[in-house]
């Protein structure tokens, strides 16, 4: 399994991808004109999960990091990659082929 940041519109998603290549978003956070808002997903409702105002994208990040939302999929001993994936373009998405 892995963990890793992918680029997103406004911000970046946390994902969590097991070896299918199935991915599941488990936090992230989103730049908007009064800071940046960051959450880590969670089962139930839990607004400590949950901030506003971060000054920097690494504060967002580590704060998200610190809840280890993958655990909650059953990932243990997981360490978030360093490199943030590129965003997903829905033309790279669509993998059905055009008749000639």
């Amino acid at each position: 399994m892995r963990v890793y940041w992918r680029k997103v519109r406004w911000g970046q998603n946390l994902i969590l991808s097991d070896e299918e290549g199935h991915e599941q978003e488990v936090g992230g956070f989103r730049e908007t004109k009064r800071g940046i808002d960051a959450l880590a997903k969670t089962f139930g409702y839990d607004p400590s999960r949950s901030r506003k105002g971060f000054q920097t994208i690494e504060e967002a990040k580590a704060f998200v990091e610190a809840f280890r939302p993958w655990e909650l999929y059953g990932a243990q001993d997981i360490t978030v990659e360093s490199e943030v994936m590129p965003a997903l373009d829905s033309a790279s998405a669509d993998t059905t082929v055009a008749p000639e």
